[in-house]
């Protein structure tokens, strides 16, 4: 338990100039701990695997309680940590602003097959590769390899001719009746950047691709709870549906690995649940 909170403040405190304060007077009640950085105004609650919390929705109210002043949380479990570490650590120096960053009109969409998604995901994403349809990758430019300050990052890839720095998946269209109307509905999988890096305006470049191939009617997604609030998804035209219940898990202590539980599970954990947005993409009273 200790171990976990120590390393996690050594590798900020090594990685940046930020101020840590422990478990500040006035946070709300949690068994866990609190490492706030006023300067981020952002909250990393460290879950220790082994407490368990009977409440289901106690993760969200933290969120909310957090919300209402104003300030990020993120609820990092010990057992991502453990087995996803790299990643966290990506996504940690992207919050504090300290990732190299890539323009996006340097790169080029590409479809991908799945064995190269795969291998992306399961290297540069905190969730498991799922099945999808869709794959798109952006590559890096030899020419532009310039722009990347981290040389191991280009000596390790196997590609010289180009460096794929993010991906994007999405599922087959499904027709979906809403309102009245017929939409051909999308998912937005999976979007990833490469660990240590953010594409600036990757994301958006990919979605453009895409809807120019399969002019799609809408486009629904979901934001982690436990990492994101989602508004990155509204600054590009996604909307805010719901904030969906917490997913229920077993939680295995000695391996640190979970898996999907139900109500008769012991000792199971709840995450924060998923924040669901839609881009509405068919304009009103439009026919096929």
């Amino acid at each position: 338990m200790q171990k976990f909170i120590i390393e996690i403040k050594n590798y900020i405190a090594q990685n940046t100039d930020f101020v840590i304060d422990e478990n500040p007077v006035g946070f709300p009640d949690t068994p866990f701990n609190y490492l706030f950085f006023p300067e981020k105004n952002l909250v990393l609650h460290c879950v220790f695997s082994e407490n368990v919390v009977d409440d289901s929705t106690f993760f969200q109210k933290i969120s909310q309680l957090f919300t209402q002043k104003d300030i990020r949380v993120i609820h990092l479990w010990e057992d991502i940590w453990q087995t996803k570490r790299g990643i966290v650590e990506s996504r940690l120096m992207s919050l504090f602003g300290k990732s190299e960053t890539i323009p996006a009109r340097l790169t080029q969409v590409q479809r991908i097959d799945k064995p190269m998604m795969d291998k992306f995901l399961t290297n540069n994403h905190l969730q498991s590769k799922v099945n999808a349809k869709l794959k798109y990758g952006l590559f890096l430019p030899s020419r532009y390899f310039r722009v990347i300050q981290n040389e191991k990052v280009l000596q390790d890839n196997i590609n010289k001719e180009a460096f794929l720095v993010a991906v994007a998946s999405f599922s087959n269209a499904k027709k979906i009746i809403r309102e009245g109307q017929e939409y051909r509905s999308y998912e937005l999988i999976r979007f990833a950047n490469y660990k240590g890096f953010t594409v600036v305006g990757g994301l958006n470049k990919l979605l453009k691709m895409f809807i120019d191939e399969h002019a799609p009617d809408d486009i629904m997604t979901y934001a982690d709870a436990d990492w994101s609030d989602g508004t990155n998804y509204e600054k590009i035209g996604f909307e805010r549906i719901e904030l969906t219940p917490p997913l229920t898990f077993k939680l295995d202590n000695e391996t640190f690995t979970r898996k999907l539980a139900d109500e008769n599970t012991e000792n199971k954990v709840f995450n924060s649940g998923n924040w669901k947005f839609l881009m509405k993409l068919k304009n009103d009273g439009e026919t096929e």
